[in-house]
């Protein structure tokens, strides 16, 4: 065979599936957009070109709008006499810029703007006609992407399958079971026969599964999203940690995962409690799992295979590794799960005789609990508020940098960084969300030492969830306005504490810190979405909890699976098209899907991974 000729045979396949990937997204995602002149940008940029035509020099600076009190920065100089300067810029979030003139010492204009991807805006400055003075007129010479576009095109398509997959059992049931054919098959009989070929009388008299299918949806729910944003969540910033303050998707799915496994083990102490396990073997069980997650966490969750066979970096360390590790939910419920024997009340003595406290009877059986919370609460809000801080105001809890009009620079998450940098020095992780638009120095864990008593609390709060399932059992009517009142006592906590601002609030909302407002915020979400599972899969029967039910019942294989094998082929691939959201979005929710798929696998075979 000559050279200039193709053999498809000879191909790996793994390369005719990357170029057919990469072919989808060039035919959706380019529109002829890399064959047009000018620069080449890349997702969440826009390029904007300024046109001075005073007789003077300008200066030009911005500032992003989320950017809390921020310092304005620097953008570019523009000479005079018709000169031009263009630069790249940020389409995340809205921008206020300034045109400043150091002759006149004065600014100019100012004005604030969200930008679109991909388009190419001009500014002119020129003297006004009608006031003699300096003004800005901007003009838009390319129109921006459509950036949500590939969200729309991945909801329908998602809504699609969903549809069929609901709505084609149905139908075939229906064409099996007509009027005729059940009237030939049913003539004489007087009882229906169920799927094992036992009477349907007797079927029914069967004991109901005692396993919640809400919980295991729920946590399969979190877990999805969370493989979903760790797979980049298609590279839209809302799927993506918050800067600093405020709430984003990535935000909301690890107070889950903590939420729904603090529920799971008040259950699974029950359910051992009756089958007459001993105090001294569940201390014995709850060690074993910590200590195996412990090493899990050393060993997979922090380390990657693209690091080489051994890497224990500067962000790295055998200290970080486990401090990492004791707010990942499952190693953390591990080590809090002690406190749920330290109350004077049996799991399973739910009394059945009528007291004044029966309505709040899940907080007044496990008061000792209570006060451990309120407690370790107390200390959380004494070493935040009240511990001084060296060359930082006390109780600070912005980022630092260019925040705050660029005070406190080295002050970044005030307290709770500067015990984590006593203790662990140099040695911590410094790609901060707030590195990039703060422009922070210091380095600063989001899973800190300080943070690690507000996660506590998290646990606690869906352990009370399970302590409100057992202490009502088959009163569905109170469990669910158990937990309606919980959502709104929190949300009302929560709205107090952040003043239902971003920034402006006592506490704002802030998952780097894990705020007491982040914890009562995610606390009502938590038990909304229990309550909504509970109801419709466990009360009313009308989903299953399909597909989330099938990660959630395989979750540390899922997490330890993606944490190590999620960057490499066949889950992903090296991207060819930076300039939209199309490829890494579809990257990413193939990614998902196909974990979503290998637990499915592993759920008809039966193998559940189990510590």
């Amino acid at each position: 065979m000559s050279r200039g000729c193709f053999d498809s045979r000879n191909m790996d396949p793994r390369i005719l599936l990357q170029a057919s990937l990469t072919l989808l997204i060039f035919v959706a995602s380019s529109h002829g957009q890399h064959l047009k002149s000018g620069p080449r940008l890349k997702m969440d940029q826009a390029l904007l070109t300024f046109h001075n035509q005073l007789t003077e020099e300008v200066q030009l600076f911005y500032t992003s709008d989320y950017c809390y009190k921020c310092v304005y920065q620097r953008l570019a100089t523009v000479r005079p006499d018709n000169n031009n300067a263009s630069v790249v810029i940020s389409t995340r979030f809205t921008l206020t810029l300034q045109v400043e003139s150091w002759t006149r010492n004065a600014t100019l204009c100012r004005w604030s703007q969200a930008y679109g991807e991909g388009g190419h805006y001009s500014v002119w400055i020129q003297m006004s006609e009608a006031a003699s003075e300096p003004s800005c007129t901007h003009s838009v010479d390319k129109r921006p992407n459509n950036t949500y576009l590939p969200i729309l095109v991945s909801a329908l398509l998602l809504a699609v399958i969903a549809l069929l997959y609901f709505v084609a059992p149905s139908v075939y049931r229906r064409r099996c079971t007509s009027n005729f054919i059940e009237t030939i098959c049913c003539q004489g009989s007087q009882y229906s026969v169920d799927d094992e070929g036992e009477p349907a009388g007797e079927a029914t008299t069967k004991a109901k599964p005692t396993r919640l299918r809400s919980l295991d949806t729920f946590r399969g729910f979190a877990l999805t999203v969370m493989v979903f944003v760790n797979y980049g969540g298609g590279g839209y910033w809302f799927f993506q940690h918050a800067p600093w303050n405020g709430l984003t998707v990535a935000d909301l799915v690890m107070p889950w995962f903590v939420f729904i496994i603090g529920t799971s083990v008040v259950l699974a102490f029950r359910s051992m409690q009756r089958r007459g396990v001993s105090r001294l073997q569940l201390l014995r069980k709850t060690t074993w799992r910590t200590v195996v997650l412990m090493m899990l966490g050393f060993c997979f969750l922090n380390y990657s295979p693209r690091d080489g066979p051994y890497f224990l970096g500067p962000e790295r360390n055998p200290t970080e590794i486990g401090r990492r590790f004791t707010s990942h939910p499952r190693g953390f419920i591990s080590s809090f799960s002690h406190l749920t024997r330290l109350g004077l009340v049996q799991l399973s003595g739910v009394e059945t005789q009528y007291h004044w406290w029966n309505p709040v009877q899940d907080v007044v059986l496990y008061w000792p609990q209570w006060l451990i919370i309120i407690l370790l609460e107390t200390l959380w809000l004494c070493i935040t508020f009240i511990m001084p801080v060296p060359n930082c105001p006390t109780g600070y809890l912005g980022a630092g940098g260019i925040g705050d009009n660029g005070l406190y620079p080295n002050c970044t998450g005030g307290a709770a960084g500067y015990i984590d940098r006593l203790m662990f020095g140099d040695n911590m992780y410094r790609y901060p969300t707030c590195k990039m638009m703060y422009h922070t120095t210091q380095p600063f864990d989001p899973e800190g030492v300080l943070g690690t008593i507000n996660s506590i609390v998290m646990g606690f709060l869906g352990m009370q969830a399970g302590k409100i399932i057992l202490s009502y059992k088959e009163l569905n009517v109170h469990i669910l306005g158990r937990f309606l009142a919980w959502a709104v006592v929190l949300g009302i906590s929560a709205a107090i504490l952040s003043k239902c601002t971003r920034d402006g609030g006592f506490i704002p909302v802030n998952k780097n810190l894990w705020s007491l407002s982040y914890v009562t915020c995610m606390g009502c979400f938590s038990f909304l979405l229990l309550g909504a599972m509970y109801f419709v899969t466990d009360v009313k029967g009308w989903w299953g909890g399909q597909p989330f039910i099938y990660p959630g019942m395989n979750s540390i294989f899922v997490y330890v699976g993606h944490s190590l094998l999620g960057f490499y082929f066949p889950f992903s691939w090296e991207m060819h098209f930076q300039q939209s959201h199309w490829e890494w979005l579809l990257q990413s929710l193939w990614g998902t899907a196909l974990w979503v798929f290998i637990a499915y696998l592993l759920y008809r075979k039966k193998f559940f991974l189990k510590i």
